[in-house]
């Protein structure tokens, strides 16, 4: 079983990744995360906790690049919850609701992998086959709409 790593952090706000003893970025931390190694982040001085500090400052940079995950909504409600009689189940409820979302996007993509492997070309004759009769109704309402027939056209 592999250790937890530990990252220091030192007053002038650098993170040292003590495993491979180099200098690391947030970047570095979130990739971590990503592969699911375990690692904690530790005041170089006082030995405090620092990791859920770290973690909340990359989803703050996460969620200002591109599309956010928690909107403006959901961080209000997220408020709101602090202080509240249901504050300890809110946390687990999102911490279940979470690994529940995971397993089923695993779960999916294990499904698409094991259908494309099986049949590739019919998958992909299906699909081509279902954006073409979107496209096909789409045309013909839009034509509708506009009061012609796509029917009439073609007899012409």
């Amino acid at each position: 079983m592999e250790s937890e790593r530990i990252i220091k952090k030192y007053p002038n706000r650098r993170l040292y990744d003590t495993a491979i003893s180099k200098y690391v970025t947030l970047e570095d931390i979130c990739r971590l995360v990503k592969e699911g190694t375990k690692f904690r982040v530790l005041d170089a001085k006082s030995g405090e906790d620092l990791t859920r500090s770290i973690l909340l400052q990359i989803i703050l940079e996460q969620e200002e690049k591109g599309q956010p995950i928690l909107t403006t909504d959901v961080l209000e409600e997220i408020i709101r919850a602090y202080g509240d009689a249901m504050q300890g189940f809110m946390s687990r409820y999102l911490e279940e609701s979470m690994g529940f979302f995971l397993q089923q996007q695993k779960a999916m993509q294990e499904q698409m992998a094991d259908l494309v492997r099986k049949a590739p070309m019919s998958v992909f004759a299906e699909m081509a086959q279902r954006n073409l009769s979107l496209w096909q109704s789409m045309q013909e309402s839009l034509l509708e709409s506009y009061g012609a027939n796509s029917k009439d056209e073609e007899k012409d």
